[in-house]
């Protein structure tokens, strides 16, 4: 959901916003995306105390990947993937 968000705050708000000087779905989704982006992290912590996942090894890895634009599809595709495995 976190990465659905961005990409449209990124390629459908951003250009109305910037093009065609209309901010509302901008102002809708901003919030959205960062109440999403709140809950991603937290629920992050949540995992991976559950699952003991080794802060070192991964935790810290998907953390800063929610920072790096498009960084959860990264995660999705080389750490859960191992995980699930």
């Amino acid at each position: 959901m976190e990465g659905l968000s961005l990409l449209v705050l990124i390629f459908i708000a951003a250009p109305m916003k910037h093009i065609f000087h209309n901010p509302a779905l901008s102002t809708l989704l901003g919030p959205i995306h960062g109440a999403i982006f709140l809950v991603f992290m937290l629920n992050t912590m949540s995992v991976g105390i559950e699952q003991n996942w080794k802060f070192k090894t991964t935790t810290w890895k998907i953390l800063v990947a929610c920072f790096i634009p498009f960084g959860t599809f990264y995660i999705d595709h080389k750490i859960f993937k191992n995980i699930q495995e």
